[in-house]
């Protein structure tokens, strides 16, 4: 849960940016997928989602869904097997839609893992046009993106490569599924992406892993259950790395500490935040530190403690109004 952002709403700080969302693998399965009714929603109306599935009857049934719903946002959902260049390719359909990709299954790898055979097995396969993301920005006249959401089974490097202006000029943050192990064929793996992500420079702060047991074992400990197949990475930009000239612009940088609070990252907003208020405090709309002690004044721990032996709170305390002043005082929210 954002620890930040409902004060930042409150405040009237969210008012001045616009948020803009990329969903590459956009099909809508479980309430997750959802992004426009999840923690996102904060932003509406000023947000925009654009979702991107090879699975036309997907992005139907998505753009569907969302006109009766009549949402107070703007998203759109584009039949587009997104890579790294304009060219046909094979999809490859497995019985479980999901597992889809542009890369054929490693059937024989597959086969020595629990399940994982059954879960990637091909029903048919049929050609389809890709295209890069760079290309439907242009073609769209869509100058930014903010945040790059991936599930691509495989094909994740490609569609990055295909994303580099985009990546270069706009995007602050990213959450893409990965593979440690070659359960398709000469698929990129972690490495690869990882390699391609710092040298555009972006920092990997997350890894959430998933491991299988060998089809052939009847036992895997709690400790080793087997071995690292694929996980779900988050890359933020350095606010500080001095490599993105876009982030010398201070309502980006308030995107980038927004996200990073949906994305349950809240030290990271803290730090934004704090230099966002330091830098730029003078200016009303980037004085942040009465959200800064309005929302730590909700964690009862802190509040014990006493907030005023924060360092951060030491450092934005003449940015304070009286009123978060008292607040510090008294202990009382």
């Amino acid at each position: 849960m954002p620890v930040f952002l409902s004060s930042l709403k409150k405040k009237g700080h969210l008012e001045q940016i616009h948020l803009t969302l990329g969903v590459i693998g956009s099909r809508k399965v479980r309430g997750q997928d959802d992004f426009g009714s999840q923690s996102w929603n904060i932003f509406a109306p000023s947000l925009t989602i654009y979702g991107f599935d090879a699975d036309e009857d997907a992005c139907i049934t998505a753009n569907t869904d969302l006109e009766q719903r009549q949402i107070n946002w703007k998203e759109k959902h584009f039949p587009l097997a997104l890579s790294n260049l304009k060219s046909e390719s094979t999809l490859y359909v497995t019985k479980s839609l999901e597992s889809s990709s542009l890369y054929e299954p490693n059937t024989t790898y597959l086969q020595r893992f629990f399940q994982l055979s059954e879960l990637l097995e091909v029903a048919f396969t049929i050609e389809v046009e890709t295209t890069t993301l760079d290309s439907f920005c242009q073609s769209e006249q869509v100058e930014q993106i903010d945040f790059l959401q991936i599930d691509a089974q495989g094909a994740e490097l490609p569609i990055l490569q295909g994303s580099l202006q985009i990546l270069q000029n706009s995007v602050l943050a990213i959450h893409t599924e990965v593979s440690f192990s070659p359960i398709y064929l000469n698929q990129p793996l972690f490495a690869d992406v990882d390699f391609y992500l710092r040298d555009k420079g972006f920092t990997l702060f997350d890894l959430s892993a998933a491991y299988y047991k060998r089809s052939r074992s009847p036992i895997a400990p709690r400790t080793r259950p087997g071995q690292l197949i694929w996980g779900e990475c988050i890359y933020f930009r350095d606010f500080l790395g001095g490599r993105s000239p876009h982030l010398n612009q201070p309502e980006n940088l308030l995107k980038l500490a927004c996200i990073a609070d949906i994305l349950d990252f809240p030290d990271y907003t803290l730090e934004i935040l704090e230099y966002l208020t330091l830098q730029y405090g003078r200016n009303s709309d980037y004085n942040f530190a009465d959200s800064i002690v309005e929302s730590l004044a909700q964690i009862p721990e802190l509040l014990q403690q006493g907030l005023e032996i924060l360092p951060v709170i030491t450092n934005v305390k003449e940015y304070l109004s009286q009123e978060s002043l008292n607040l510090i005082r008294t202990r009382e929210i």
